[in-house]
């Protein structure tokens, strides 16, 4: 087997046993991206000599026996949204060009500590809104990987690394690692710190995970979950062992969300609906399930507080840098200025009353399922539709995708669960049992 196939739980796994060297497996993702990213475009900068000299660092302990955590030895890639001691974090925009931060996120640091690797940092859209990323889907180089987590979607895909950081404000992590074929997850708000990232809304951005497996989300979850007391939205909940809970799978719950696949294309509902019936016949309770009135405005309240609170992030940095800002994160900032506060605090009200209105439904079932999205990754820059991932990123529910199958296009199709807040142990069980009856996407050919 070629190193850069290897996933994060089993290079990890073969590091510990010591038949697999850091700085083996460090460069041969190198040399896997030297050779294919030109025509992918995942990355917005490779940091190689510090990603070697970390790697002769987890060699050298590895050889002692010392293991630093879970993933010692593996390397991972950052959203270039993610500060980086030391290196570039620009955002994907000129507004911050050569802007070096002088400490880690607190998702970056959790996992340099549990020994892996920063290989570098992973193109998004401006701001982690709509304008594109240079990246294209390994699948398909003419569509896109969706976004704002475009180069990490890309880069797990492409076999460029085995793991990745995203966010989601509205759909950015979940839609892209759907369109790429991965599993993403989105925890609950506030359950990994999003200190050091930049922020979108300081209500509803989510740090992220992409994977190819659900094994080795739970692993990236083990390690950067948790309280951060300099993060005032970072959740006190207890986390539970998400990996413990993996051996624990049983066949799950299932609350059909059919209001979704009325909103899919039809080969996305079919490809949808034959994943459903594969489930039932391994043993899943599949009902069908119906959304509270209040989901009918959870896009439009998504939209304004997302828009408000991106127009108040960037008010003093917009006031000097205008023209900097490209047209769509542009247009947005200057939407968010013109929303009024009563209509803002409407939009709040709602989100709660929404949130309530779920519990019901989230007690009733393991999981709610729908399709991750309504078509599969399109044509061109246009970095898709968020509408399937905005009512979960609005309630700040935990939710993950998981492949499903693939269009006569060639092209991969998820499911979404989505589970009570802070069942994310629970959740990634459910996700790991439909994955064994799914199966996960093969590689795309590169």
């Amino acid at each position: 087997m070629s190193l850069h196939t290897l996933d994060a739980g089993d290079a990890a796994r073969a590091i510990r046993e010591k038949v697999l060297s850091p700085v083996d497996l460090v460069e041969a993702l190198l040399e896997r991206i030297a050779r294919i990213d030109g025509r992918v475009q995942a990355w917005a900068l490779v940091d190689g000599v510090a990603a070697r000299a970390a790697a002769r660092r987890a060699a050298d302990e590895a050889a002692r026996g010392v293991f630093r955590g879970p993933l010692h030895g593996v390397p991972f890639g950052a959203k270039d949204i993610f500060y980086s001691a030391g290196l570039r974090t620009e955002g994907g925009s000129k507004v911050m060009a050569g802007f070096v931060p002088e400490y880690d996120a607190t998702a970056v640091a959790r996992l340099k500590a549990a020994g892996a690797i920063l290989l570098g940092k992973l193109h998004t859209t401006e701001f982690a809104t709509s304008d594109p990323a240079p990246t294209r889907n390994p699948w398909n180089l003419a569509c896109t990987p969706g976004g704002s987590s475009s180069g990490s979607a890309a880069a797990v895909a492409a076999r460029m690394i085995p793991l990745a950081l995203g966010t989601q404000t509205i759909g950015s992590n979940v839609r892209p690692a759907s369109y790429c074929g991965l599993v993403g997850l989105k925890p609950t708000f506030g359950r990994i710190g999003t200190r050091g990232v930049m922020a979108l809304s300081y209500t509803q951005d989510h740090v992220g995970l992409m994977a190819r497996s659900v094994e080795d989300a739970a692993l990236g979850l083990s390690i950067v979950a948790g309280h951060d007391p300099d993060d005032p939205s970072s959740s006190r909940a207890p986390v539970r062992d998400n990996l413990a809970a993996l051996t624990r799978r049983r066949a799950p719950r299932v609350g059909v969300l059919r209001e979704f696949f009325e909103r899919a294309v039809p080969e996305v509902a079919d490809v949808t609906a034959q994943a459903v019936r594969r489930l039932a016949r391994a043993g899943a309770a599949v009902e069908e399930a119906k959304l509270p009135p209040t989901f009918q405005v959870a896009h439009a309240a998504a939209y304004v507080i997302t828009r408000s609170d991106t127009a108040s992030i960037h008010a003093e940095r917009f006031a000097q840098k205008a023209d900097l800002y490209r047209p769509a994160i542009r247009s947005s900032i200057e939407m968010g200025m013109l929303i009024p506060g009563d209509l803002y605090v409407r939009a709040l009200r709602i989100r709660s009353q929404f949130r309530r209105e779920l519990q019901p439904l989230l007690n009733r079932y393991d999981v709610l399922l729908t399709p991750t999205t309504p078509a599969p990754a399109p044509e061109g820059m246009a970095t898709g539709d968020p509408q399937f991932q905005i009512a979960w990123s609005l309630s700040g529910l935990p939710s993950i995708t998981v492949p499903c199958g693939l269009t006569t296009s060639g092209l991969p199709l998820g499911i979404q669960l989505v589970s009570r807040n802070y069942t994310e142990a629970s959740l990634l069980s459910a996700a790991a049992w439909c994955e064994d009856i799914l199966g996960r996407a093969s590689a795309p050919e590169l």
